[in-house]
C-alpha cells in the first residue's frame, strides 16, 4: 500500500506507521533500528499496547520527523508536546529575532531576508527591497511569497535576467521536502510554481560555479549570487521552518555598485 492510499491517521499507531511507509521502512526495519521488537511494534501500530512518552520520542527521531510531528506523535498518544511553537513575534523569541535582525543589518549593502518554511517573508534587510521593485504589485501583498515572487514571470524575472528555469533545483529539494515531511501546504506552493516552468529542460554549457543573475536597478545592473542558511540545531517549531537566504555580488562592478544604492536610497 502506498502512502497516497492511507487514511489520515488518527490513532498513534496509525501516525507512526503513516510515517514508517512514508520512510520506506518495513516494521522489521524500524524495530531493529529502535532496538525493540518487531511484536512489540506491531502492537503499537494496531493499538493492542499503549506507547510511553519515551518510546514515543524514541520512534519518533528513529523515523526523523521534523520537530513538529515529533509534537503531534505526542500529543496524539496523549502527552505533552516537547518543542515550544510560539510565534516569530513572541517575546520569549526575542533572543533569536534580534541576533538575526543584526545578521541582516550585516549583510548590507547586500539583500538579506528571512522566510518560514513556506518562503513567506518574516524580514529583510534594507537592501532586500531591490528584489521586488518594479514587481507585479499583487505579488507584494502580504504575506509576500518568495518562491512565488521569484519564478512568476511578473515577479523577479520581470525585472533582472533570472527565469523560472532558474529555481528548477531549489523547486526540486522543496518538492522532496515536501514529500519527506508530507506537508501538503508546500507541495500545493511547488504546484503552483512549477506551472512556470518550461516544459523542456533548459540546457547551457555551465562555465560558472553557481546561478546568477543580473538584477536590474536604478544605478544598472548588478550581478548576484544567493546563499541559504537555516539554523543548526533548533529546539523550537518556528525556528526550525526558517531560512535565511543572501544575494552576494558575484563581480567586484556588482558590490561597488551595491554599496552606491545603499550610499543613495531612493528617493534621496
Amino acid at each position: 500500500m502506498t502512502t497516497q492510499q492511507l487514511d489520515e491517521p488518527r490513532t498513534v499507531g496509525e501516525l507512526i506507521r503513516f510515517w514508517r511507509v512514508r520512510r520506506h521502512l518495513s516494521q522489521l526495519s524500524l524495530a531493529l533500528d529502535a532496538e525493540m521488537s518487531t511484536k512489540h511494534l506491531g502492537f503499537v501500530e494496531t493499538g493492542r499496547a499503549r506507547p510511553s512518552r519515551q518510546l514515543l520520542l524514541h520512534l519518533g527521531r528513529q523515523l526523523d520527523l521534523p520537530i513538529a510531528e515529533q509534537n503531534r506523535l505526542l500529543l496524539t498518544g496523549g502527552f505533552a508536546p516537547v518543542y515550544p511553537n510560539q510565534p516569530y513575534e513572541a517575546e520569549a523569541m526575542r533572543p533569536m529575532r534580534d541576533a538575526l535582525r543584526q545578521l541582516l543589518e550585516a549583510h548590507m549593502p547586500n539583500p538579506a531576508l528571512i522566510v518560514d518554511g513556506l518562503w513567506n517573508l518574516i524580514d529583510a534587510n534594507p537592501a532586500a527591497s531591490l528584489l521586488w521593485d518594479g514587481v507585479d504589485p499583487q505579488l507584494l501583498v502580504p504575506p509576500i511569497n518568495l518562491l512565488r515572487l521569484a519564478v512568476h514571470p511578473q515577479g523577479i524575472p520581470s525585472i533582472s535576467s533570472m527565469t523560472a528555469a532558474c529555481n528548477t533545483p531549489l523547486i526540486q529539494r522543496l518538492k522532496r521536502r515536501s514529500r519527506e515531511d508530507a506537508d501538503e501546504a508546500l507541495a500545493a506552493l511547488v504546484s503552483e510554481v512549477e506551472s512556470y516552468l518550461p516544459d523542456k529542460p533548459v540546457t547551457a554549457e555551465i562555465h560558472q560555479p553557481m546561478v546568477t543573475i543580473d538584477l536590474r536597478t536604478r544605478l544598472g545592473d548588478v550581478r548576484l549570487f544567493t546563499v541559504i542558511a537555516t539554523l543548526g540545531a533548533p529546539l523550537e517549531v518556528t525556528a526550525a521552518s526558517l531560512a535565511i537566504e543572501t544575494f552576494l555580488p558575484a563581480d567586484e562592478p556588482s558590490a561597488a555598485r551595491l554599496r552606491q544604492l545603499a550610499a543613495a536610497p531612493a528617493g534621496d
